[in-house]
């Protein structure tokens, strides 16, 4: 039963990465007004330089997403090394260049001051962690590698959580740039807890294995 459950909510964990992941390209296909580019000035719409950012930010990130959530599978890891690690790259590099490209706009975020401190934060956390997991897996350092993976994908599993949490907001409070300024915060600080307890129960789990 435990394991059946296990399987479900992975398999739900692959569907909501996996759409919104692919929820970039309908900025693509439909007018530019949509979503959160309405509520955009027309001379920020205009700025090459934000373009640039944003759509590095929507790419990238919608590809860390689609991908990064088949690096969880324990069977991938074990019977398929070679695919976990060319994914793993393409998550990195993907990562790395939506993070960065996520911390320039978030200084033009909607919501102002506080909107924007928490998706820079939000930003900086998915980096380092992110970096930080490259650079122990080239150490060798497996156990700290799987454990930064799982707050870099928590960071960028917030793109999922925002998208659950601001509808619910907005019909709340009535009022979207209010429920903008709570779920930038809202968005990733229940991902870190819930990672902070993941990376736990790891740790003892490899304390008990190493004691025996």
């Amino acid at each position: 039963m435990i394991r059946l459950t296990k399987k479900i909510l992975f398999i739900v964990f692959g569907v909501f990465a996996s759409i919104i992941g692919l929820y970039p390209i309908i900025y693509f296909i439909i007018d530019r007004t949509f979503g959160l580019l309405k509520t955009k000035s027309s001379l920020l719409l205009s700025n090459v330089f934000w373009n640039f950012g944003f759509y590095a930010h929507i790419i990238f990130g919608g590809l860390s997403l689609l991908v990064g959530w088949v690096q969880f599978s324990f069977r991938l890891r074990e019977r398929k090394m070679e695919v976990h690690k060319v994914i793993g790259k393409a998550y990195i590099v993907a990562a790395l260049l939506s993070s960065i490209s996520g911390i320039y706009i978030a200084f033009y975020a909607t919501g102002g001051l506080i909107a924007s401190f928490g998706f820079i934060n939000l930003g900086c956390i998915w980096f380092y962690s992110t970096l930080r997991a490259y650079i122990e897996i080239k150490k060798g350092h497996i156990d700290l590698h799987q454990h930064m993976m799982i707050y870099s994908y928590a960071a960028c599993f917030s793109a999922v959580t925002l998208r659950i949490f601001l509808p619910l907001l907005i019909i709340l409070l009535h009022d979207f740039t209010t429920a903008y300024m709570i779920v930038a915060w809202l968005c990733w600080i229940p991902n870190m807890i819930v990672a902070y307890f993941l990376v736990a129960k790891f740790r003892r789990r490899n304390l008990v294995t190493t004691m025996r």
